[in-house]
């Protein structure tokens, strides 16, 4: 097992699958001793290369989920990568041309058997279309469908039995994540997919023409193949040849941010994994994004939280940003709100004497939610991805202009959108929407209405409500009447005593036999009196509601 051979043992015995596993404590223990040398976070990512590019994608997603792991961890993961040996130009030739029933030579002029990149999912090539396009081409992988169903199998079972039999599972739903990542890889399998986002992208960044998204040429595209358009510019992985051109390294980092930015906070459209791989230089510092296969969707209501949460860290304002996180709906306890607030003041005011160039939003983000385990809040699976995302250009500003600060680049973007949030033209909207809202309701009412009265001519209609905590409240009305029928009591008894004893004066005087008649009364209504009390007390203790 490769968890084991990893030295993850213990985990595996925490999980309580041990005894699952026909394996021994011990031997498990002497397995693991083999790669102890090497820190928990590189073992464990080692144990996911290993398994294959399922298991690749997965830790490249958990990455994203500071909750789930710790620090350690999650920077290991953020260093997984996919590539893997080529498959033949054979394969490939086959699956073109099967994918898009003409033999290679019919489509393209010139075809390069080397691939320019390969990775777990599919390769690359260079090549020319007859209509002398420079193109890429890439091409899935042989069997990495039926590859990635059974490694999904696999990690389905093994999330229902951590959600039934461990203690992990009550925090968690592994069950719906593992859906979630089923769902994001198969989009990813579906090169038509990354095709139809490309071209959202594309229309995004019309207007823009610092920015540039390859064409798509769907005649040659199909699930298994894309087909874009070939730009011949410099990756931003290749610093010496960026530094020969000249190029503006400030200026970039600039756009880079401000685009990723106006991303989230515009479009709710970003690309989820702007690594410097899938990003490239052209001359007068335009820049190319590559690679649609991994992004982002925030809806409306979303962007303007983010943008709270934004405002709340650029402002040092914890309240914005618990008001943010209580709109998310994430708060399963209300109570904690107070606690919370100062958590975030502790953060803020850790971050408050720092430089903006040294405040990264990313890791900002990633401790606020770390909190969120403590205050059984859940975030969001897009706010997850927009960390990551934010915590990658972060990565970039720093590799090309340490001294640029995020905040600095976000703060105008932010200002700018508040104001459009709260402009006469959406205010204006937001009232016509609500308006359309109220008239339907109104327009409905009569037929509901009039089903209602309906229902209720019916002989068989009831009507019930519930009181919440009705028991509680019965017991409480219980102790009170209880109280007042024993004061009540105790005054009869006072009256009667009193009665007894002011009779039992005045006939003092009388004759013996109406003096002794008079004594007996007092004795025996005493008597009753007493015992009628302890009675009541005894009833009434009997109940426990008191």
């Amino acid at each position: 097992m490769v968890f084991v051979k990893k030295g993850f043992g213990t985990l595996i015995d925490q999980l309580g699958i041990l005894k699952y596993l026909d394996m021994k404590k011990r031997e498990i223990d002497k397995e693991g001793n083999t790669e102890i040398k090497y820190s928990r976070g590189e073992r464990f990512r080692s144990a996911l290369e290993e398994l294959g590019p399922t298991f690749i994608k997965l830790g490249q997603i958990i990455s994203t989920r500071p909750d789930l792991l710790p620090q350690d961890i999650i920077c290991e993961l953020e260093k997984l990568h996919d590539a893997v040996p080529p498959f033949s130009f054979e394969e490939v030739k086959s699956r073109i041309e099967n994918e898009l029933g003409e033999k290679l030579e019919n489509i393209f002029i010139s075809f390069d058997e080397k691939p320019l990149a390969a990775a777990s999912i599919g390769q690359v090539h260079l090549a020319k279309l007859k209509e002398e396009q420079s193109v890429v081409v890439k091409v899935q992988r042989p069997g990495i469908e039926r590859k990635i169903e059974q490694d999904i199998r696999i990690l389905k079972d093994l999330a229902w039995f951590i959600d039934h039999h461990t203690k992990y599972g009550k925090l968690y739903d592994f069950t719906k994540m593992i859906k979630e990542f089923e769902y994001t890889l198969k989009n990813e399998l579906d090169f038509k997919v990354e095709g139809e986002n490309a071209e959202i992208f594309k229309k995004n960044f019309l207007t823009d023409k610092q920015i540039v998204i390859p064409s798509i040429y769907w005649s040659y595209s199909t699930r298994g193949i894309l087909t874009m358009e070939y730009i011949d510019g410099i990756s931003l992985n290749d610093m010496e040849t960026l530094k020969k051109e000249k190029i503006d390294f400030e200026l970039i980092a600039r756009k880079i941010a401000k685009s990723i930015l106006e991303q989230i906070l515009e479009d709710g459209f970003f690309h989820a994994d702007p690594h410097p791989g899938n990003v490239m230089i052209l001359p007068n510092n335009r820049i190319v994004f590559l690679d649609f296969g991994m992004i982002g969707k925030l809806k409306e209501q979303r962007k303007v939280q983010f943008l709270k949460i934004l405002l709340g860290i650029a402002f040092r304002n914890s309240k914005l940003i618990v008001k943010a996180i209580i709109s998310l709906d994430a708060m399963t306890k209300r109570s904690d709100i107070k606690k919370l607030e100062k958590e975030i003041d502790k953060l803020i005011d850790h971050h408050i004497d720092l430089s903006l160039k040294d405040i990264k939003l990313g890791e900002i983000f990633s401790e606020i939610f770390n909190l969120a385990f403590k205050y059984s809040i859940k975030i969001p699976s897009e706010f997850t991805m927009l960390v990551k995302t934010l915590a990658t250009t972060e990565g970039i500003i720093e590799r090309l202009a340490p001294e640029l600060s995020i905040i600095e680049i976000a703060k105008p973007i932010a200002k700018k959108l508040m104001f459009k949030i709260f402009s006469a033209e959406k205010i204006t909207k937001d009232i016509i929407e609500g308006a359309l809202d109220y008239s339907e309701l109104i327009k409905d009412f009569p037929s509901v209405m009039n089903n209602f009265l309906k229902k209720m001519e019916d002989e068989e209609f009831t009507f019930s409500f519930e009181i919440k905590n009705i028991d509680k409240i019965l017991k409480h009305f219980d102790k009170i009447s209880n109280k007042i029928s024993f004061s009540i009591a105790l005054l009869a008894l006072s009256l009667i005593i009193a009665g007894l004893i002011i009779g039992f004066g005045i006939a003092a005087n009388s004759a013996t036999e109406l003096y002794m008649f008079n004594l007996s009364v007092l004795k025996y209504g005493l008597i009753i009196a007493v015992l009628m009390a302890l009675w009541l007390i005894f009833s009434i203790f009997k109940t426990g509601r008191f």
